[in-house]
């Protein structure tokens, strides 16, 4: 046996600093070499597409930031097109610049009342806020539960004793519910609130209002026409009613698709199921020439509002789809926790099942939420002049007539600006939820 007198040690006494990574393992040429040039197809691929878009900037960018933007016509535009460049192979956005009033608001909008639309948008973006971020206050909420009413009477006008009436019609149905829900059991809840709120609204408000306005009318503004709206103020308006009225519908009749009860679930499938199998444009039609063939003599609909209950209906019919299919991928496990808690339906489901189902169903809702906004387009075929309808009055006027492409780019891009921010948001709100720590 070998003795070892050796005093070498085996275990470090200090530890060494912490090293950077090699530059070719981090950073954008670790991006660079994984995604674009990580094998002889992939490279010939990056090159090809590299040179496709360069092609394609190269005319683009002169045309676009070597335009016009000021010009009183066409024809002025493509004079000072000549003169700078010598040919006219560049955009004239002047069209823009000459007309933003009629693309933004419409044709027929009173330009003395824009400042009604400039109002009820930052008092839109003060609603939402609260909604998006639970950072923010929760006082802000009071803001949210205003504006519907605000909305409606800073773009349509008169008295502010209207949208009042109609807020005090939900606050009878509230207090009708719990007088219900104390002295009838929670059966009869929902049909002593619905009732009560219907009573109010069409019966007895409307003496009230007409007597307040009579005797004291509050804030009076001047009425605006639905068919003075346009623009893009009336693709924000339906598109942010359709938004945050299918939403709720589309959560009860997803809960109503899968009730025990046989009638509530006929009812909801069968109407969830007509919608979906019928065209948005069809829908429109009928809210513009049939719907006051139903209604009661003499009884006047607004034509926007037949428009948002229609845009409502449809997109709750696929919002409630996409809930069903976040329901349905809870395990059956969360549904036997609440009733071991002892939790009755309705707080099994605001506290436990929905709130899971919703997370589940984010990039779904928002893409319903971001076909909705593009299909208020689709108003324009029934008179309701949108942006759509505002380029097509300007390319009819002699003025511009043969412009085209500046205005459809203009108005896409607007478009694209709205959904493509719904788009991140949903992102950003997906990755914040996430509990898989991933």
């Amino acid at each position: 046996m070998v003795k070892q007198n050796s005093t070498i040690a085996y275990v470090r006494s200090e530890i060494l600093e912490q090293q950077p990574a090699p530059r070719g393992q981090v950073g954008a040429s670790k991006w660079v070499r994984e995604n674009l040039f990580s094998g002889w197809f992939n490279t010939i691929l990056t090159l090809v597409s590299l040179y496709l878009v360069f092609t394609l900037l190269q005319a683009l960018v002169p045309w676009a930031f070597g335009g016009v933007w000021t010009a009183d016509s066409l024809q002025e535009c493509r004079a000072i097109l000549n003169e700078r460049y010598g040919n006219t192979h560049h955009a004239c956005w002047a069209v823009i610049n000459e007309r933003w009033n009629q693309i933004v608001y419409g044709t027929f909008f009173p330009s003395t009342e824009y400042w009604r639309t400039h109002v009820a948008f930052v008092l839109l973006i003060l609603a939402i806020l609260p909604v998006l971020f639970d950072a923010l206050p929760r006082k802000m909420m009071w803001i949210t539960m205003a504006y519907p009413f605000v909305m409606v009477w800073l773009i349509w006008g008169g008295s502010l004793w209207g949208p009042i009436s109609v807020a005090v019609g939900f606050g009878i149905a509230y207090f009708a519910a719990s007088v219900a829900a104390r002295y009838l059991g929670s059966g009869l809840t929902a049909l002593v609130s619905v009732v009560a709120a219907f009573v109010w609204w069409m019966i007895l408000g409307p003496i009230v209002v007409s007597a307040l306005n009579d005797t004291m009318p509050l804030l009076a503004l001047r009425e605006i026409q639905s068919r003075e709206l346009g623009g893009f103020v009336i693709s924000v308006i339906i598109g942010v009613s359709g938004i945050a009225l299918s939403l709720p519908l589309g959560i009860i009749l997803a809960l109503g698709r899968q009730s025990d009860l046989p009638l509530v679930k006929m009812i909801c499938v069968g109407f969830i199921e007509f919608l979906r199998g019928v065209p948005l444009i069809t829908l429109l039609f009928t809210a513009s020439l049939l719907l006051n063939y139903f209604l009661p003599p003499d009884t006047e609909f607004d034509l926007t509002l037949r428009v948002i209950v229609m845009v409502t209906l449809f997109s709750s019919a696929y919002m409630a789809e996409v809930i069903r299919g976040g329901l349905a991928a809870l395990p059956k496990g969360q549904y036997e926790a609440a009733d071991a808690l002892g939790l009755d339906y309705w707080k099994a489901q605001r506290l436990i099942i929905m709130p899971q189902a919703l997370k589940i169903s984010i990039p779904g809702i928002v893409n319903t939420f971001i076909g909705l906004f593009k299909d208020t387009t689709l108003v324009f075929f029934i008179g309701i002049f949108d942006m759509l309808a505002a380029a097509q009055a300007i390319r009819a006027n002699s003025a511009w007539n043969g412009i085209t492409w500046e205005l459809y780019i203009f108005i896409g891009l607007i478009f694209w600006v709205c959904c493509f921010s719904m788009s991140r948001y949903s992102q950003w709100l997906e990755r914040k939820l996430r509990t898989d720590h991933r």
